[in-house]
């Protein structure tokens, strides 16, 4: 079993017990659970996106080396796991391109912050040298409704990998409602509305950024399908994603502060990308001692990780003062 290093994705490939499992029965008994994969051969581990729409962000890849779970690891060390040298290539069928190897420390200063912003990470705390394929050159025109695919070729490995960007389908009503429970005169609650096609089933993601907590981030529990509402116009409440590790308010979490401006990505994806996410969510919040390691969906052959398409569309708002 590996423990990816891409910061973004795969901080979590697996959530695991590491001292006794309770088992409840009659009588009860202890048994220390260790899976049969702590040690396999490294693989290479890919976190690459491809999205059409508003405001979308460029096509990338980030290739890193996987590690075995029960390991720890230096900034040094982690610097040296990003898979350097490698041919990515990007295809749609009719075009096939060839990503751009860009290592940050070698770009100037401002536009080095610009693409840690793109990738998600806080230009101020980032101190590892990242190096990331992209197509800097937007060569591949990114299409609702088509299919890309990926080829890897590093160390003499090949990791292939194919997505979707499902034809967008957006929010339609936004309304700002008081917080159920005890006033809170600050705070509000944003409930917004879908209109989801009938016959098919689709997937959705998000992120959040406001005003306070400048950069898009994704909530704990980041997708859904429409199981429950396939075919209809539901309104539901949209939560305010928060940094893991930037301090939990129990009464303002998932809310919104009154006079804030906010932004609002919502993504349509396809079933694979639903389901690295799903189970990625999933591993990282069922932490804790009775909790069962979970094996993370991926869509790469030979490797691990995502390969997903966003169909992309970005919503600006402020948040009411009363």
């Amino acid at each position: 079993m590996k423990l990816p290093c891409c910061q973004n994705v795969w901080m979590q490939v697996v959530s695991l017990v590491s001292g006794i499992i309770l088992i409840l029965g009659i009588g009860g008994c202890e048994e220390s659970f260790v899976p049969d994969t702590i040690q396999t051969e490294q693989e290479i581990v890919v976190e690459g996106y491809i999205e059409a729409g508003e405001q979308r962000n460029p096509t990338f890849v980030l290739l890193t080396k996987s590690i075995p779970f029960f390991s720890t690891i230096s900034v040094e060390q982690f610097s040296s796991l990003f898979v350097r040298g490698a041919k990515v290539t990007v295809s749609d069928g009719v075009k096939e391109v060839v990503l751009q190897e860009l290592c940050l420390n070698q770009l100037p200063e401002d536009l080095k912050k610009e693409v840690y912003k793109v990738l998600g990470f806080n230009p101020d705390s980032a101190a590892v040298d990242l190096c990331v394929y992209a197509d800097i050159f937007e060569q591949i025109k990114p299409e609702f409704g088509r299919e890309y695919k990926l080829r890897v070729e590093s160390e003499g490995k090949v990791l292939n990998a194919s997505t979707t960007i499902p034809d967008s389908v957006g929010l339609r009503k936004f309304r700002f409602m008081e917080p159920p429970g005890a006033p809170r005169d600050s705070l509000a609650q944003l409930m917004v509305t879908i209109s989801d096609p009938q016959g098919q089933r689709n997937y959705y993601r998000y992120f959040t950024s406001t005003s306070r907590q400048p950069g898009l981030i994704a909530p704990f529990n980041s997708v859904t399908d429409d199981a429950i509402f396939d075919g209809k116009e539901f309104e539901f409440p949209l939560q305010r994603a928060q940094r893991r590790g930037s301090g939990f308010n129990p009464d303002a979490f998932g809310l919104f502060y009154r006079g804030d401006t906010i932004s609002i990505k919502w993504c349509t994806i396809d079933q694979a990308h639903f389901d690295f996410w799903n189970t990625r969510d999933f591993s990282a919040n069922s932490g804790g001692p009775f909790a069962s390691y979970t094996r993370i969906a991926t869509n790469i052959e030979g490797g691990l990780g995502i390969w997903g398409g966003y169909a992309v569309a970005r919503y600006n708002l402020i948040v009411p003062e009363k």
